[in-house]
């Protein structure tokens, strides 16, 4: 079961997800879209790593958002 949370920072929407692994641990996954023209969604690569649990996957993409928004957004 995935779990995604959306947040909205300045004029950019972070979808961000964790996809359960086969170890029983979470993977964390990012979408950012600008809410201005033009509006096409991209998913940013972000660290991967064997979180214990969705929400710590979630806070691990929602911060590497934060960090692309603020250097490239």
């Amino acid at each position: 079961m995935n779990t995604t949370h959306t947040f909205r920072v300045g004029n950019y929407t972070l979808t961000c997800s964790a996809q359960p692994t086969d170890q029983g641990r979470f993977e964390p996954f990012l979408v950012i879209s600008k809410q201005v023209w033009p509006m096409r969604p991209r998913t940013i690569s972000v660290r991967r790593g064997g979180h214990l649990s969705p929400e710590l996957a979630i806070e691990s993409a929602h911060a590497q958002g934060i960090v692309w928004v603020t250097n490239f957004g």
